[in-house]
């Protein structure tokens, strides 16, 4: 992947703020980049976020997002960082320890370790000082459990600034070999064939670790054909990495997007 998303996890992470209302709740005046996290499933999701001081306050201990629920915070110029959805979890009331059935950061309500794939991602890396960028994507390179998509919003959308993000249900078309399945049956995520299979050629390592010689296979291509606008694996940088002028931008990350917010500028 990309040399900046792979030195992720510099700075800390901003203050949050929940709301069950359809608008995005605006970020204090001052306080950095907006993230407005929106939740389109039918169902709650608990969002996991990573950043560089490793552990990240969600929603007061009891951070969950109902269908149609969004949530706001801010991040400073230099933050990088990674958001994913969690679905199916049960925390205790008293520790904030439990589990979900995707998603899952070692059980604990706030992560401090990443989400355990299959898991789709949103991954930043927000630009400091005159001239530099944001640089963001939608990685399936850990496999997919959830739709995810990126917008952003302000005057600098445009050319290499804009939507970003998968609408596509891949776990409707995964393969068996690369189902996760729950008791009931039901495709719940999809592995990649990196984690399926664990070969170099899969995962662009050993003989197989650099851009000339690791390409496409076809299960990445697979990913590639219901998201184009998503990373498939590791060095599929051409076509999956956005770019913002730094600050400029304020960023909508929806679970479950629709069509209808891929199509929209």
């Amino acid at each position: 992947m990309a040399a900046f998303l792979l030195n992720l996890f510099l700075l800390g992470l901003g203050t949050f703020v929940v709301s069950g209302a359809l608008g995005a709740p605006a970020a204090a005046a001052g306080a950095g980049t907006a993230f407005i996290l929106k939740n389109n499933c039918p169902y709650t999701v608990w969002p996991g976020a990573l950043s560089g001081n490793g552990a990240v306050l969600l929603g007061n201990d009891s951070f969950e997002l109902p269908p149609n629920a969004t949530s706001s915070f801010s991040g400073p110029p230099g933050w990088s960082g990674r958001f994913w959805a969690r679905t199916s979890c049960l925390f205790d009331s008293s520790s904030a320890n439990g589990s979900c059935a995707t998603g899952d950061c070692g059980g604990a309500l706030r992560c401090s370790i990443g989400g355990a794939p299959p898991v789709s991602l949103a991954e930043f890396t927000l630009g400091s000082g005159d001239g530099a960028k944001d640089f963001y994507d939608v990685s399936l390179v850990d496999g997919y459990n959830v739709g995810i998509g990126v917008r952003p919003s302000g005057a600098a959308v445009g050319g290499s600034c804009r939507y970003a993000g998968c609408v596509t249900d891949v776990n409707a078309r995964c393969p068996a070999e690369l189902r996760v399945e729950s008791e009931s049956g039901e495709t719940m995520a999809c592995r990649s064939a990196c984690e399926a299979f664990g070969s170099p050629e899969y995962c662009c390592t050993g003989a197989n670790g650099s851009p000339t010689t690791c390409g496409p296979t076809r299960y990445s291509q697979l990913f590639k054909a219901a998201c184009p606008a998503a990373y498939s694996y590791a060095y599929d940088d051409a076509t999956s990495t956005f770019t913002c002028a730094a600050g400029a931008a304020d960023y909508l990350i929806t679970f479950c997007p629709s069509a209808a917010d891929a199509s929209t500028n």
